[in-house]
């Protein structure tokens, strides 16, 4: 029989507030380029999207969306600053579930160079994955 064992994740055990203003911060992030979605929307589908009822129902749900992502980092940042600096997590599990290597990587130590997706970007570029 083989016993195959896994070498053992490094432990990553930060303060939970901090980890908890880094989710806020991304959060913001996520909002932010939901909201940048709707006037391209709105761009490309002209009158004809205002008129629809159904693309307004997708428009009033990128709302929501923001609005939801917002709301759900404001009540993060709310109650962290309640919690004491003491505690403390290890985040090396969550970390390697996250997918996005810019994201784990912002959730992982902290550094963060702008938004997820940098408006310098020009039309047409993309990423691989």
């Amino acid at each position: 029989m083989n016993d195959i064992t896994k070498p053992p994740i490094a432990s990553l055990e930060e303060p939970l507030p901090e980890i908890l203003m880094r989710l806020v911060s991304e959060l913001h992030d996520v909002a932010y380029l939901i909201e940048r979605v709707e006037p391209q929307l709105i761009e490309l589908g002209g009158d004809q999207l205002l008129s629809s009822p159904d693309s307004m129902k997708v428009l009033q749900g990128i709302d929501l969306a923001v609005q939801k992502t917002r709301g759900i980092a404001e009540f993060i940042d709310t109650i962290t600053a309640t919690i004491p600096d003491e505690w403390a997590v290890d985040v090396s599990t969550a970390l390697s579930l996250v997918k996005l290597a810019d994201m784990q990587k912002s959730l992982s130590n902290g550094l963060r160079h702008g938004h997820s997706q940098p408006l310098s970007k020009a039309a047409g570029d993309f990423d691989f994955f």
